[in-house]
C-alpha cells in the first residue's frame, strides 16, 4: 500500500460543509482524493460556520480536488445531477460518505409530523438514494465503499423509547447500508457504518445535547475522520456489513492513544461523554 492510499480516488459525500463530514473530506484530501461535496449551503448560516464553498476552498487547502455541488439529497434530480457531475469532472465514484444526517431528540408526543418526515427523508431516503445512484459508478471502481456514519443496531429498549423518532431514522441509515453490503458484495462494493463511543465537538452537540458543558466532554471530529480514512483504505473485500465503532477502527490499526482528539487537551477519558445507542 502506498503512503497515500486515497490519492486520485474520488468520494461523494452528503453534506460535508462543517463538523464531522468536513473533517473527513480534509483527511482524504491530504492524499489528494476528490471531493464532490452535495450539500444545501450556499450561502452563510447566521448560527452555523461553512458553506458547500467555504468546505471546498479548504479541501483544496489541504492537498484535494474539490467540487461543490448545491443540492438537497432529498431532491430526486440533485441527487442524479450530483452523480453526473462527479462522473463528469473525475471519470467515476470511488467511496460514497452517507453524512447528511437530521437530529432531533423529541421525545414521541412532541416530536412533529414535519420533523419526523425531514429526518426519514434526509437519514434513511437520502442514505439509499445516493449510494443507489452511485453503484453503477462504484462496480467500475477498484475498491469501492459506502460509508455511512450511524450507529450498530441496539435494540435496548433504554435507544428504542429515549428519542423513538430519531432512533428509527439512524437504524434505517444502518439497515439501508447492511441492505447494500448484502445486495451488492457479488459486485465486490464495501458498505459499513461508523459510530462512536463519545460524543463528537460539533454543531449539533454545541446546539441540541447539552452546549458547552458536553462539548467539553467530546472528542474532536479528527478522530472520526481518522477511523473513516482507515475504513475507507481497506480492501473491500475483507471489510464489508459491519458497523464499526471509531475507537475499534483505530485500536486495530495501531492508535491506541486517544488523549490528542480531546476538544478540550488534558481531558482524561473516563471523563469524556458517551455517545448514543451504545
Amino acid at each position: 500500500m502506498t503512503d497515500k492510499p486515497l490519492a486520485g480516488k474520488t468520494i461523494l459525500m452528503s453534506g460535508g460543509s462543517r463538523g464531522i463530514g468536513l473533517a473527513i473530506a480534509l483527511r482524504a484530501a491530504g492524499d489528494g482524493a476528490n471531493i464532490a461535496l452535495l450539500a444545501k449551503t450556499d450561502s452563510p448560516h447566521p448560527k452555523l460556520e461553512g458553506t458547500v464553498h467555504s468546505a471546498a476552498e479548504q479541501i483544496r487547502a489541504a492537498g484535494g480536488n474539490a467540487l461543490p455541488i448545491v443540492g438537497d439529497v432529498r431532491n430526486d434530480d440533485d441527487i442524479t445531477e450530483a452523480v453526473l457531475k462527479t462522473q463528469g469532472e473525475f471519470g467515476g465514484i470511488d467511496i460514497v460518505v452517507n453524512n447528511a444526517s437530521v437530529i432531533d431528540l423529541s421525545r414521541s408526543l412532541e416530536l412533529t409530523a414535519k420533523k419526523y418526515d425531514l429526518m426519514q427523508d434526509v437519514n434513511v431516503r437520502g442514505t439509499f438514494m445516493l449510494s443507489q445512484a452511485a453503484v453503477p459508478m462504484l462496480r467500475d471502481a477498484e475498491n469501492p465503499h459506502i460509508l455511512s456514519l450511524s450507529p450498530p443496531l441496539n435494540l435496548d429498549p433504554k435507544w428504542l423509547g429515549a428519542h423513538t423518532g430519531y432512533t428509527l431514522a439512524k437504524y434505517g441509515m444502518t439497515m439501508v447500508t447492511l441492505g447494500f453490503a448484502a445486495e451488492f458484495s457479488k459486485d465486490g462494493i464495501a458498505a459499513n457504518t461508523l459510530w462512536p463511543r463519545t460524543t463528537i465537538a460539533t454543531a449539533a452537540v454545541q446546539n441540541l445535547l447539552g452546549g458547552d458543558l458536553v462539548m467539553a466532554a467530546s472528542r474532536t471530529p479528527q478522530i472520526y475522520a481518522d477511523a473513516a480514512y482507515q475504513v475507507l483504505i481497506r480492501p473491500a473485500g475483507e471489510c464489508t456489513g459491519q458497523t464499526l465503532i471509531v475507537e475499534d477502527v483505530l485500536t486495530d490499526a495501531g492508535i491506541t492513544d486517544f488523549a490528542p482528539y480531546a476538544a478540550v487537551p488534558g481531558t482524561p477519558d473516563a471523563r469524556l461523554f458517551p455517545d448514543i445507542f451504545l
